[in-house]
């Protein structure tokens, strides 16, 4: 990961990234000058006594930050330590400046991926429009030994201790251009500042993978094994960044899927999931939140873990 060059297709670039060039240029002076602003201390950052973990990225859309902070909570669980989670609860309708993710919130109110990371941990999620108002509760309330912040990368007004960015492995950094000629929030040689440097699918020394590991029904709690769907008909529902991995996914099990796609974030109703035929509806995880309220024993999430290396974790234990 150390040469960016590889992570960078310059094919990509076509006549119309360059027409959005100059105004590239000007979300660059923007953002270099709001970063300059933070580093000199012209604008306060919040800085916790907890230490807080970010896991983000320098590209917009998916990169699989949120199952490697899942994977995070777990870790630290497992060392006894109460883990806080901070995100900016992206398609939340929440009004508030600071949520406190309990039982009762609905994704549609906090976010999916906040409502994902609750249900799958032990961790106090908190979401906030500035993730360091999130920080500064849980750090007041003391609910917390260690923060991780999903996302927020370049959120510099809340300090941290350790980052850590999460590239994609297929998509890398795109064309290597800023917004909006590219897909970069920050310059490629930005991610040389960062404290770990993940690899999402990729075979760097520092690497994370999905890996499945079951099916679950999202009424009755059944598991079925992977092999459970094998040779079946199914509907592949989706609603993340890259749907179509999902559905390589389940092909890859052999499973014979009719794909349904939708945007990113995709508010679910039971409009959506209402098919011509009774095939089982498998999605992720990420989707399935959002559809707790109005499930049929007709469907299923498809249960994975980010597994990460030993490396991973014994760099992360020498910066803490």
């Amino acid at each position: 990961m150390s040469n960016l060059s590889r992570i960078v297709n310059f094919n990509k670039v076509r006549l119309t990234n360059l027409f959005l060039l100059p105004l590239s240029v000007v979300f660059f002076v923007v953002s270099r000058l709001r970063f300059y602003c933070y580093k000199l201390g012209v604008l306060k950052a919040y800085r916790s006594t907890i230490p807080v973990i970010v896991v983000g990225n320098i590209t917009v859309g998916g990169s699989g930050k949120t199952p490697i902070v899942i994977a995070l909570c777990h870790y630290f669980e497992q060392q006894g330590k109460r883990v806080g989670v901070v995100s900016r609860g992206y398609g939340g309708k929440y009004e508030q400046d600071v949520l406190l993710v309990v039982d009762s919130t609905k994704s549609s109110e906090c976010g999916d991926e906040p409502a994902l990371i609750a249900s799958e941990t032990r961790a106090k999620v908190v979401v906030a429009r500035k993730r360091s108002l999130a920080v500064q509760y849980l750090t007041e309330h003391n609910l917390a030994d260690i923060i991780i912040s999903d996302d927020g990368l370049q959120h510099y007004a809340m300090g941290r201790q350790i980052e850590i960015a999460v590239v994609d492995a297929v998509s890398g950094l795109g064309n290597g251009l800023l917004l909006p000629a590219g897909p970069l929030r920050e310059l490629p040689s930005r991610l040389l500042s960062v404290d770990i440097v993940i690899s999402n699918g990729g075979d760097d020394e520092i690497a994370s993978h999905l890996v499945a590991k079951q099916f679950m029904n999202v009424v009755t709690g059944e598991i079925k094994s992977l092999n459970g769907f094998k040779a079946t008909r199914c509907y592949g529902v989706a609603g993340i960044a890259k749907p179509e991995r999902f559905f390589a996914s389940l092909e890859a099990l052999e499973i014979d899927v009719v794909q349904k796609p939708f945007s990113d974030h995709h508010a679910f109703t039971s409009k959506d999931l209402s098919f011509d035929e009774e095939y089982p509806i498998l999605m992720t995880s990420k989707d399935c939140v959002k559809c707790r309220s109005f499930a049929t024993s007709q469907m299923w999430y498809l249960a994975v873990n980010a597994e990460l290396s030993h490396d991973f974790y014994q760099q992360l234990e020498s910066k803490l």
